[in-house]
């Protein structure tokens, strides 16, 4: 069972990998340094390390499907 407080959301627009808002820091419409091709990669098994540009915190992202990223930590529940 894929573990819920590990995923979070995500969307591509024209190409760009957004998320609503940064799990770390709450900064909202985030540009990722991901390409849909790397989503491919990613859901075919290679782990990729993924610093968000608003905060600079890091998280390796271990799966994604259509909707959602999965990392090796918790990212629900992060914003203090």
């Amino acid at each position: 069972m894929i573990p819920f407080e590990r995923t979070w959301p995500y969307d591509v627009v024209m190409g760009d990998v957004y998320v609503q808002d940064c799990p770390f820091c709450g900064t909202d419409h985030v540009l990722l340094p991901l390409k849909p091709r790397e989503l491919k990669e990613i859901q075919g098994g290679k782990k990729k390390l993924l610093v968000f540009p608003c905060c600079h915190s890091r998280v390796t992202l271990v799966d994604c499907d259509g909707d959602y990223l999965l990392a090796d930590v918790p990212l629900r529940n992060q914003l203090k």
